[in-house]
């Protein structure tokens, strides 16, 4: 690795003066300051310094040594910002007391694969976000940026394609600069929105990136006149936003744990019995992949005017199922459940614990669905066990989740059902418009 004063000249010649030292609080949303690039040192060494209870999710004191949270810059993950000039971006651990900070995420995360890596063993995540583009209006009433993008079925659609393509092309360039490999770009199944594909990467790499992508959204969206929405489901009538995981683990000689051509499902028997983990801990999962009260609006078997929902509703997997939370392909699952609302290191942390459960424990997943899950439902069919229908339901799984309380720890688990037993309590106690709409004059 070069050294300090190394990368000090090689970002100086760049032109870069000062570094955004980035972490993100409990809920995933991105947090920092700016910092001079010439006292590099300190930040990798120290960290820049936060007043910790500012900070959600942290649970640091007001006062004494343990009151200011420290952000040490983890130096291989500095980029050059293409849309700050001047300035490089890096992501950071958490510290409090000179020790890691046993409720900061990326901490968490890194604790789950350095354990992983311990039996020589790598998790690889590919990530796919999808999101909205929205803008609001003179009466605060949010809507979709593009007005005339009002097809019943939008999905590809390509003139939605060439009309916000100046947004795209911001997107492509700087993306590319950030040194995302791409894959493809394209119009989702609801009016707005869109998704953007880039290549997989080890877990906790997968997790930063995530950060910055959605940090160069956020600029390029605000560049063009729009705003970058993770809001899980926006649209009533429409399709929500999910945050897919592609999940393998390789051993040390870079061979595929799950893979296996002459199994069932193409996955081996550690394969079935992760996938049988995640089934088993899909409740408490919940809480940490859909933690929003609106996250339970998109995982709803509602009807969409597209005719078209790929929410995964129900506890099964299949192979290549949408309809299922655990969907098989090519020898890898994708974890369905998550939202774009979701924190990634706590999400894919939760995840890796579950599954990890799941082939310690031998778990034997049930009997594969080669059907659609919604046609089943439609006839009347039994259906497997579904989902949590509200955050609160979530909330309460994961309290009585011994193995996921544990694995991302006492005093996280602790301040992270708090805040979310705040978060229901307060959504508790709004009077919407459709409650107007439907019982104002109606007794």
């Amino acid at each position: 690795m070069p050294s300090t004063e190394d990368t000090i000249a090689r970002l100086q010649t760049q032109g870069v003066h000062s570094i955004l030292a980035q972490f993100c609080d409990i809920h995933g949303v991105a947090k920092g300051k700016l910092v001079p690039l010439r006292l590099l040192y300190e930040w990798v060494e120290h960290g820049a310094g936060f007043a910790g209870p500012s900070i959600w999710g942290t649970g640091l004191p007001r006062h004494g040594p343990r009151s200011e949270y420290y952000g040490r810059v983890q130096p291989e993950s500095l980029r050059v910002l293409p849309f700050m000039p001047g300035v490089a971006h890096a992501v950071c651990d958490g510290f409090a007391g000179g020790q890691p900070l046993d409720t900061c995420s990326r901490q968490i995360l890194k604790k789950q694969t350095r354990a992983l890596a311990e039996r020589g063993w790598k998790l690889w995540v590919g990530i796919e976000p999808e999101f909205f583009l929205l803008n609001k209006g003179p009466a605060a009433q949010w809507h979709v940026a593009d007005a005339l993008d009002r097809l019943d079925k939008p999905s590809y659609d390509l003139k939605a394609i060439h009309r916000n393509a100046g947004f795209l092309e911001t997107m492509r360039s700087d993306l590319t600069a950030l040194g995302f490999e791409l894959q493809q770009m394209d119009h989702e199944d609801a009016c707005g929105q869109y998704e953007i594909n880039y290549s997989f990467d080890e877990a906790l790499a997968a997790a930063d990136r995530y950060l910055l992508f959605k940090m160069t959204a956020h600029a390029a969206a605000q560049k063009h006149g729009m705003v970058f929405s993770c809001m899980p489901k926006p649209l009533a009538h429409a399709p929500g936003s999910g945050l897919h995981f592609h999940l393998s683990i390789t051993d040390a000689a870079g061979n595929a744990i799950f893979a296996d051509p002459q199994h069932t499902l193409g996955l081996s028997s550690a394969g079935h019995s992760f996938a049988a983990g995640l089934l088993h801990h899909a409740d408490a999962l919940s809480a940490l992949c859909a933690p929003t009260v609106n996250s339970y609006k998109r995982l709803a078997s509602s009807s969409v005017a597209s005719g078209t929902t790929w929410s995964p509703v129900w506890k099964s997997w299949g192979d290549n199922n949408r309809t299922c939370v655990v969907r098989t392909v090519a020898g890898r699952l994708e974890w369905r459940l998550p939202g774009p609302s979701c924190n990634p290191y706590l999400a894919i942390a939760a995840t890796l614990i579950a599954g990890l459960d799941g082939i310690a424990a031998g778990m034997r997943a049930p009997a594969p669905c080669d059907v659609d899950l919604y046609d089943r439902r439609a006839a009347g069919d039994a259906m497997p066990p579904r989902l949590p229908r509200s955050l609160d339901d979530a909330v309460r799984a994961l309290e009585q989740d011994a193995t996921l309380w544990h694995g991302l720890g006492e005093s996280f688990c602790t301040e992270f059902v708090h805040l979310k037993r705040l978060e229901c309590d307060a959504y508790q106690q709004q009077i919407t418009p459709w409650e107007w709409q439907r019982y104002a004059d109606a007794f």
